[in-house]
């Protein structure tokens, strides 16, 4: 595994020492000084109720990711040393896609570097390359703020190479939207009252992101589109069907997600973000199914997603007693579903790896 050093550069903020592990997915210390659990069904490190409590995929607000130890998974593990097929001589540039961020701004700018896309100034340098960000920028990592300044700064500079930089909503962009516009504001969770606010923090809401957040940031988090279809790969962040629910084309599901937080209802932004949390659709007995499901709907002959780390996605992360937190190393994406779900979220916030990979796949 090569992990990636917190370099400094444009845009970018201190380096900050990378202690993250697999707990990282528990309640901060902070949310116990604000305390806006204090008088709700998750007091203080009180366990969470069981999954029978909640509705089929609600996870929003639990603290840790549930460990699935199975092993009906078609499991295809992707060399990672192999070379990309080989790209036309003319044409679009060649396609990348980019595993969850989680504030991580150094590993991923180690990462970008490795792959060519990006100089050691942080410029970028790739030309006419086509790179996607599959959503989740920030939270649990210490610099969520500096990788959406990157990104849009990317955007930019590629663009102007004649490539483009593009990015996806994640279910932590409705989130940190959610904290910033509605804040203690109670919605109907599906398992009693919650508030974006208490589910921010939980799931590693970071003061200094909150500090930092300005109204460009919100504006281009508010803007970005849910789906996309690049090369018969169809791009989108959660592992499930919800998509579904907002349209039966990519155009329909991106306006109506963007009209969704546009109203500026809790409620109805909450609900979308329930359904982006929900994960493991593709996983398991009916897994290719489901990305059937999706790809005869939007198009497109693979699902490329984030979201669910790839250790969870296998079963092997470690114990939550803390004996054993190292998980599976991750070298490359995980290609499973029969071969039709590409699953790019290495796992940055446990230790894991931040995922840049040029698409198609070698076969």
């Amino acid at each position: 595994m090569v992990e990636g050093s917190m370099t400094q550069g444009a845009g970018q903020g201190p380096a900050v020492e990378r202690t993250a592990t697999v707990r990282d997915f528990r309640v901060p210390a902070y949310v116990h000084e604000t305390g806006p659990y204090a008088h709700s069904m998750h007091p203080g490190n009180a366990i969470p109720p069981s999954e029978a409590d909640h509705p089929e995929g609600y996870t929003p607000t639990q603290r840790d990711l549930p460990v699935i130890n199975r092993g009906d998974t078609v499991q295809v593990i992707v060399d990672p040393a192999s070379a990309p097929a080989p790209q036309p001589a003319t044409g679009p540039g060649p396609l990348y896609v980019v595993g969850d961020v989680h504030g991580y701004l150094g590993e991923l700018v180690a990462a970008l570097q490795e792959q060519g896309l990006i100089d050691s100034a942080g410029q970028w340098c790739a030309g006419p390359a086509r790179l996607w960000f599959l959503g989740d920028f920030t939270d649990r990592g210490p610099d969520g703020i500096g990788v959406i300044d990157l990104v849009m700064r990317l955007s930019a500079e590629a663009a102007a190479a004649g490539g483009y930089c593009k990015a996806l909503m994640g279910n932590h962009e409705l989130l940190l939207l959610g904290a910033k516009r509605f804040g203690d504001t109670p919605v109907n969770s599906g398992a009693g009252t919650a508030t974006f606010q208490a589910a921010w923090l939980l799931n590693g809401g970071q003061k200094t992101d909150m500090d930092r957040l300005q109204d460009h940031h919100l504006q281009w988090m508010a803007r970005l589109d849910a789906v996309e279809a690049v090369d018969d790969h169809l791009l989108l962040h959660s592992d499930t069907t919800a998509y579904l629910d907002y349209g039966r084309s990519i155009e329909e599901v991106n306006d109506t997600v963007r009209e969704t937080i546009t109203r500026n209802d809790a409620d109805e932004v909450w609900d979308l973000f329930r359904k982006f949390t929900k994960r493991f659709s593709f996983r398991d007995e009916g897994g290719a199914e489901a990305v059937r499901s999706l790809l005869d709907t939007y198009g497109g002959t693979r699902v490329v997603h984030g979201h669910s780390p790839i250790p969870y996605l296998l079963g092997e992360v470690g114990s939550e007693d803390g004996e054993d937190d190292t998980g599976p190393v991750v070298e490359g994406p995980h290609v499973y579903a029969e071969g039709l779900a590409i699953a790019m979220d290495g796992g940055v916030t446990m230790d894991g790896k931040l995922l840049v990979q040029q698409l198609p796949l070698a076969q």
